[in-house]
């Protein structure tokens, strides 16, 4: 039997989150993003109403407001998203168990075999998109395929509100046409290095030698042929989440940072919320990623890999400011900073150490976790995050 997967895509989340919630939003132009004083300046989602007015995903609020003056402009409120997350992929899971969240507004369904009980795939697709839209409010477009790379090709097809089948059949009169650039796993670095082999659309890259793709890209240029010829035999995997592989945080800096004790003091504030939300998941990592970007938006990230798995905010911190100090000059300017902590397994029995030293750092790391969770964040934190540096308690 063929697999009929679904990819449900909800149409501009974050906005129609607000419009289901304040029916006075619907129909008018809503832009989710970032406060531009503090330089969080960053449209998040835009209504279609915003989007017909050439605001899209990505530019600053500020090119927003010259673009769509009369828009409603919303702080982003990520607690309402994963709450209406939670509601839809229940909703969805009472048609399939094998429900794979993609993101937090996308997610795919394997109905193999649900048609006695719910209908044919469109049939199950329409019900879907009627009980998303009557019960949390929102419309999302859906595809559907025999494998998950078509189904997520089909959902962008139509958008608002759409609904489109794709099979093995459509891959060459529908898919092959399109720019390359439109292919799932497709960037803007791998278009560059395709626009080099003269593979300008879908159906040249599908066509071109698999051979010397390989040479070029490695295994991933099969995967890309694979995916230009729509083969895919990925399953739709429900536990995808239950594994943890990284835990991140990053800021965009109320002003340019040039300074290092300044980037340090940002850097520690985050350091400590990744520890945090590592042990609160009972986890150990071992590569410490750093990521800076600059006033011109040009983009750094470098990692280093430590001796074992930690939980701790020191040893993170410590690989930090290595990474900082090896591969950003001082005195260049920084707009954001991340911290990531990869390679995670869950935490091992540790080896104690002769004078207890990383015992105790232990020990009043997780006193910190406990103060915060019982009585809030600025219940208790480093001095530096009082000084001017500070981000992560300002305010």
């Amino acid at each position: 039997m063929e697999r009929a997967i679904l990819l449900a895509d909800m149409n501009s989340f974050f906005a129609s989150v607000h419009q289901a919630l304040d029916p006075a939003l619907k129909g008018r132009p809503v832009i989710v993003g970032g406060d531009p004083a503090k330089r969080h300046g960053v449209v998040l989602a835009a209504s279609y109403e915003a989007k017909a007015r050439g605001v899209k995903t990505g530019i600053t609020v500020y090119e927003a407001r010259k673009l769509c003056p009369e828009g409603v402009f919303l702080k982003p409120q990520h607690n309402l998203y994963v709450n209406f997350s939670t509601r839809i992929l229940g909703i969805m899971r009472d048609f399939t168990p094998l429900v794979e969240p993609f993101s937090i507004d996308e997610a795919f369904l394997d109905v193999t075999g649900c048609h006695k009980l719910f209908g044919s795939p469109v049939e199950i697709a329409l019900a879907l998109k009627k009980r998303i839209r009557d019960e949390v409010g929102v419309t999302c477009s859906i595809g559907i395929g025999p494998n998950k790379l078509l189904a997520k090709m089909a959902a962008e097809l139509q958008k608002p509100d759409g609904l489109t089948v794709l099979g093995y059949e459509d891959v060459s009169a529908r898919l092959w046409p399109l720019p390359v650039r439109e292919l799932f796993g497709v960037g803007p670095r791998y278009e560059r290095h395709l626009r080099l082999l003269n593979i300008h659309t879908i159906g040249d890259l599908a066509n071109f030698p698999v051979k010397i793709l390989k040479m070029r890209f490695g295994v991933y240029g099969e995967v890309l042929w694979r995916c230009a010829n729509g083969i895919d035999e990925s399953p739709v995997d429900p536990h995808s989440l239950d594994r943890v592989k990284s835990v991140g945080q990053q800021i965009t800096l109320p002003r340019d940072y040039r300074r290092f004790a300044e980037i340090k003091v940002v850097i520690l504030e985050l350091v400590e919320k990744v520890a945090e939300r590592v042990r609160s998941g009972g986890y150990a990592g071992k590569t410490v990623v750093l990521s800076l970007k600059d006033a011109s938006f040009a983009y750094l990230s470098r990692m280093k890999t430590l001796r074992a798995h930690t939980d701790l905010a020191a040893d993170i911190y410590r690989a930090a400011v290595d990474l900082l100090a090896r591969h950003w000059p001082e005195g260049w300017p920084v707009r954001m900073v991340g911290v990531t902590l990869a390679g995670l397994i869950l935490k091992p029995a540790e080896q104690l150490t002769l004078f207890g030293e990383r015992e105790k750092w232990g020990r009043a790391e997780r006193a910190c976790d406990y103060i915060r969770n019982r009585f809030g964040e600025r219940a208790i934190f480093r001095a530096s995050s009082l000084t001017e540096a500070g981000v992560r308690y300002a305010g």
